[in-house]
């Protein structure tokens, strides 16, 4: 049955969970599409992921693989595509724990990358599985730094080929998902070399495994990295690579392609190879960050409610542990995040698409913005959500430490987020350059992208704020955080112009402005969620019901950051101290009046049983009893310990024979 605690939390909703959902979802008919794909996926038990905390490495790898094939057999019969609308549902379903993910990464670099020749050629098979592909690019010795790889292609004109070569022992591929054991095929990146002249980085796809018995190709060595913090399920692997020659058609050209004289021909823009990232980079937002957090979320929110510790008032039973304000302010602040970072990947999505529409009509001006936002996005998303999903885990007391709870396993996988697909501080410094870039453009009155035309009008104010209640009024914190990115991006633009104009050379002057150009960095992606949370609730008039507790959300997410934050809203006395009182003040009555609404708040991300595996997030809030019956299922509870008969056994005979 449902446990008491958790159904009175549902009694009272202040709206329609059912309406939120399917608003989240972007429509009923989503809402209705992803629940049918959840239902197919959680009703075949090839998927499930039951025993997933007691498997090893390699029972995981192995599910993962069965998975992967078996669902191409399942889209088959339930007649989904790569481009229909379940597809992007199918993922969630399954809880990422399946393989070949590098494939569709293959596969999107050729279509990105390659030329209509070369699509017609591989594109097919890839669909097919006539061959399984994966992504080399990170190498030993580098990863985020594309132009310091160091395997080597070079042109041989009498043979028409190229020759690659992973030249000393930091060339070596290492860390691709798929290709430790799995892959036949990968896009390997590598520096091209003409005669003698070297091109810089470019695609080749190369056949690392035989297609009839999967031995490894001439010139050809590769394995597994090794056992790691999560994934797994992943065979991460390492390549390295002696004379393997490919043909010249194997070069990715639909940007450049080497002439079988050997002359280099190049058009349109050197950025689109950045391009692909940026695709994956976007997905990941949602995939690997939010949706983690929510999961992270509901588990801790459904648990707070039903756990009961120690008394709020004497005589009465034992409080929820969500009536604690402290615990609320644990919860609360990282529920209101899940939602914001939510409509966050909406706004890099859309902007995306449009994006996307003019690369295709040979228009490359907007990609630049598109690059910044999806750098810094990614880098401010993960690692906000990773201590989020840290944040969730700690207010889960003991309980949360078990794998069982499911935080542990999201934990682990959320802290990779931060690292791969671009390393966190680099993002924020890339989208920090093309911030001072803007900057220093419109203070010249040059015409600068709309997302921050905010940089023209750094203007000395203070906050108009005159009591509380003036807090909850987006204008006045949207404001706030405005001029506290803008103070930080202008703050330092002037310290690097002071450098230089001293006689600091440029990247020293760079050098010693990192540390603020990553704070000015993730102020301006946190000024532009509050902003797109602010301007989300705005476009709900008509929903009323869903409008008012998503303001209130906003208004959590935005003095939560002011409060949490204080110093760089103070710093310039934009924010006095009395103000900040203000914020705390109102900061703290949120909570509150959130706490009635958290419950159907974590019950509109609408996740099954099944999809949060957890002891403690279930529906029905029974985990005392869930825990007791996962515990028996644990490998270490079905059979006598060997250490009994070899240790234990002498020990206590031994002892008891002395007494």
């Amino acid at each position: 049955g449902m446990n008491p605690d958790l159904a009175s939390e549902r009694q009272t909703a202040s709206f329609s969970v059912e309406k939120l959902t399917a608003w989240l979802d972007g429509g009923a008919e989503h809402t209705r599409i992803r629940r049918a794909v959840v239902e197919a996926i959680e009703c075949d038990p090839v998927f499930s992921r039951e025993n997933q905390y007691f498997q090893s490495q390699n029972e995981r790898y192995e599910a993962a693989v069965r998975k992967a094939v078996h669902l191409q057999k399942k889209m088959h019969e339930m007649g989904w595509t790569e481009d229909g609308p379940e597809f992007k549902y199918i993922y969630r379903a399954l809880s990422g724990d399946i393989a070949f993910l590098l494939h569709r990464i293959f596969m999107r670099s050729i279509s990105v990358l390659g030329s209509k020749q070369q699509t017609a050629k591989w594109i097919p098979l890839a669909t097919q599985y006539q061959l399984i592909g994966s992504y080399a690019q990170t190498e030993l010795g580098h990863g985020t730094y594309l132009q310091g790889l160091e395997t080597t292609a070079v042109f041989d004109i009498t043979t028409q080929e190229f020759i690659l070569n992973t030249p000393k022992i930091s060339a070596m591929k290492w860390w691709p998902g798929d290709m430790g054991r799995s892959a036949t095929h990968t896009v390997v990146f590598a520096q091209l070399y003409v005669h003698g002249k070297c091109y810089g980085v470019h695609p080749f796809i190369v056949q690392i495994r035989s297609l009839q018995d999967h031995s490894l190709c001439p010139g050809i060595t590769a394995g597994d990295i090794g056992p790691k913090m999560n994934f797994e399920h992943v065979d991460n692997g390492y390549l390295m690579l002696q004379n393997v020659r490919v043909p010249r058609e194997n070069m990715l050209n639909k940007f450049c392609e080497v002439q079988p004289d050997g002359t280099y021909a190049r058009w349109g823009s050197q950025k689109i190879n950045y391009f692909t990232m940026t695709t994956v980079r976007i997905s990941l937002i949602s995939d690997e960050a939010v949706i983690p957090l929510m999961k992270a979320c509901t588990i801790a929110i459904r648990y707070s409610v039903v756990r009961r510790q120690s008394k709020l008032k004497p005589g009465e039973q034992e409080a929820k542990i969500l009536d604690y304000q402290t615990q609320q302010e644990k919860l609360l602040p990282q529920l209101a995040a899940a939602y914001a970072f939510h409509f966050i990947s909406n706004y890099l999505q859309e902007l995306f698409d449009k994006v996307y529409r003019e690369i295709q009509r040979k228009m490359f001006d907007t990609l630049p913005e598109l690059h910044a936002f999806s750098s810094g996005f990614k880098a401010m998303v993960t690692q906000y959500c990773t201590s989020a999903v840290a944040i969730c885990l700690q207010a889960c007391g003991g309980h949360g430490y078990s794998l069982l709870s499911g935080l542990p396993s999201l934990y682990t996988k959320i802290v990779a987020s931060c690292i791969y697909e671009g390393e966190n501080t680099i993002l924020l410094l890339q989208t920090a350059r093309f911030l001072i870039k803007c900057f220093m453009a419109a203070s010249t009155g040059q015409p600068v992208p709309p997302s921050v035309t905010y940089l023209a009008a750094v203007k000395p104010g203070k906050c108009p704020a005159k009591n509380k209640l003036d807090f909850l009024s987006p204008d006045v914190y949207t404001e706030a955080y405005q001029h506290m990115a803008a103070r930080l991006i202008s703050s330092t633009a002037a310290k690097l112009q002071d450098l230089i104009q001293s006689g600091v050379k440029k990247t020293d002057a760079w050098n010693q402005c990192t540390v603020q150009l990553v704070q000015a960095a993730k102020a301006h992606c946190h000024y532009i969620t509050v902003k797109n949370f602010a301007e989300t609730v705005e476009k709900l008039e008509t929903k009323a019901g869903i409008q008012k507790i998503m303001k209130h959300l906003c208004d959590l997410f935005a003095l939560h950051g002011i409060f949490s934050n204080g110093g760089v809203f103070l710093h310039d006395g934009y924010v006095s101290g009395a103000q900040m009182d203000m914020v705390t003040a109102s900061y703290l009555d949120l909570l509150a009046v959130i706490r009635k609404d958290a419950v159907p708040l974590v019950d509109a991300f609408d996740f099954t049983d099944k999809s949060l595996n957890s002891a403690l997030g279930s529906y029905d809030g029974q985990v005392y009893q869930r825990l007791y019956q996962w515990a028996q299922k644990s490998p270490t509870n079905k059979q006598m310990s060997p250490a009994y008969e070899r240790y234990l056994k002498p020990l206590l005979h031994n002892t008891l024979s002395k007494l």
